[in-house]
């Protein structure tokens, strides 16, 4: 099943936060995204049953081996885009803004691509 943005969007989320803190409860991620909790609620339903994210008794929140998978692609694709536009002179807010936004629809080739271009220039 091929997940739409909002759903890499919410797992990305979910990798950020585990990275920063001991557990993710939906709570943290509504703060986080700025959502409301029906909406958080609703996404961490669907992305439970694509098999993307597990849910304790306690309400804590992880990743399955192909959510991370999923998340990790999209945080790589974000930092280094990020990354690319600051190094071309762009605000590192609005880098960050466009990153966000081109990270979800750029073709693997095309991504792979601007990762070779950039590791030549450094």
């Amino acid at each position: 099943m091929k997940l739409q943005e909002s759903g890499e969007m919410y797992l990305e989320t979910i990798l950020i936060l585990s990275n920063t803190r001991d557990f993710v409860r939906s709570i943290d991620i509504c703060d986080y995204m700025e959502f409301s909790k029906p909406s958080v609620s609703r996404a961490m339903s669907l992305l439970r049953t694509g098999g993307y994210i597990r849910m304790g008794d306690d309400g804590h929140i992880t990743l399955t081996d192909s959510g991370r998978e999923i998340a990790e692609k999209i945080y790589e694709r974000h930092t280094v885009l990020t990354d690319a536009l600051v190094h071309l002179g762009v605000d590192p807010g609005i880098a960050a803004q466009d990153a966000c936004k081109i990270e979800h629809n750029l073709s693997d080739e095309s991504f792979a691509a601007i990762k070779r271009h950039l590791e030549h220039l450094n």
